[in-house]
C-alpha cells in the first residue's frame, strides 16, 4: 500500500482541507483494528465484516443515544450523550474511510471482462429485489379457502402461482450464484 495514500493526501488530491491542522487526522483516534484494516492490503471478507461491525456500532450507538436523549427532572442520564455523540462522529469518520476505499476497490476491479465488481453489486441488489417481488406475489396469490358457509366470500388467485414460484427461485439461484463469484473476487483483491 502507497504511505502517501492516507486520508490527509486524498483531501489534498481533491484540493480540500489543506489548511487543516493534521492532528486532527482521524487515524489518531481509530482503534488498532480498524487501522490495522487501513493498512491491509486485500478487500477480503474481513475489510466487509468490518464495514458491516461499524455500521451495526452505529445503530447501537444511536438507540443508547436516543434512550438518554431526556430524563426526569433531577435525574442524570445513564450514559452521556456528548460522549455518545463523540463515539458516534469518531465510528462515522472511520466507517467512511473504509467505505471509500472498499468502493474505489469495487469499482477498480473486474469480476469478469467489461463488469466491475460495483457493476455486479448493482445487478445482485435487484435480482434480490425482483425475488422478493415474485416471492412475495406467490405468497399473496396463493388462495386458501377459509370459508365456513356458502355466502362467504371465494377468492381465486389472478396470476399462475407456479410460474410465479419458478421466476422466484431462479431469481434466487442467479442471486446466489452472482454473490459466489462476488465474494470469490473479494477474496482476490487488492484493496485501494
Amino acid at each position: 500500500m502507497d504511505s502517501n495514500c492516507d486520508f490527509w493526501s486524498l483531501q489534498r488530491r481533491k484540493g480540500v482541507g489543506t489548511s487543516l491542522n493534521k492532528l486532527t487526522w482521524p487515524s489518531l483516534f481509530l482503534s488498532s483494528e480498524l487501522f490495522s484494516f487501513l493498512r491491509a492490503s486485500r478487500l477480503s471478507p474481513e475489510a466487509l465484516i468490518l464495514r458491516a461491525d461499524r455500521q451495526k456500532r452505529i445503530e447501537q450507538l444511536k438507540q443508547r443515544l436516543l434512550r438518554n436523549a431526556k430524563v426526569q427532572e433531577g435525574d442524570k442520564p445513564a450514559e452521556d450523550p456528548k460522549e455518545l455523540i463523540k463515539d458516534i462522529e469518531r465510528i462515522s469518520e472511520e466507517l467512511t474511510l473504509m467505505i471509500q476505499r472498499i468502493n474505489r476497490t469495487n469499482t477498480a476491479t473486474d469480476l469478469k471482462q467489461e463488469v466491475t465488481i460495483t457493476d455486479a453489486l448493482a445487478v445482485r441488489d435487484i435480482l434480490k429485489l425482483k425475488h422478493g417481488i415474485y416471492r412475495d406475489l406467490a405468497q399473496s396469490a396463493t388462495v386458501t379457502q377459509d370459508r365456513y358457509s356458502k355466502s362467504e366470500i371465494k377468492f381465486k388467485g389472478t396470476v399462475n402461482v407456479t410460474e410465479i414460484q419458478e421466476r422466484a427461485d431462479q431469481l434466487a439461484k442467479e442471486c446466489r450464484e452472482l454473490d459466489a463469484a462476488i465474494q470469490e473476487a473479494n477474496w482476490r483483491t487488492e484493496l485501494l
